[in-house]
């Protein structure tokens, strides 16, 4: 597969091709789900005009910062949690759904989520 993931509807669209997708909402923002569990893998994030955020392990997380910062980053808000952010330019889209590809493998694999009482 070629092109950039150079939107939320690009990066959205590619996910939702990754077995046991869905189209959701992660904290009242449109996301991609694994169905089974309930859980999101990507989603808009806050950075909406620049990035797209991926739910990935910390180590990931760091390890992908550390080598591609031009692509992943963080804000103060992510710091510490299991999650990415991914800049819609970035230089390295095939990276990208490699990325996108691990972060689905990692969430499908977690147990449901526990559903919070409001």
């Amino acid at each position: 597969m070629t092109g950039a993931l150079d939107s939320w509807e690009a990066a959205r669209d590619f996910a939702l091709t990754l077995p046991g997708t869905e189209l959701s909402t992660s904290y009242g923002k449109p996301a991609v789900k694994i169905a089974a569990n309930g859980r999101p893998f990507l989603g808009t994030g806050r950075e909406t005009d620049t990035s797209f955020v991926l739910h990935i392990d910390i180590a990931t997380a760091e390890m992908l910062m550390a080598t591609g910062p031009e692509t992943f980053w963080q804000t103060p808000h992510y710091e510490g949690h299991p999650a990415v952010l991914v800049r819609f330019d970035s230089p390295d889209p095939e990276r990208v759904r490699d990325t996108i590809r691990l972060a689905h493998e990692q969430v499908a694999a977690m147990k449901p989520a526990v559903k919070r009482k409001r």
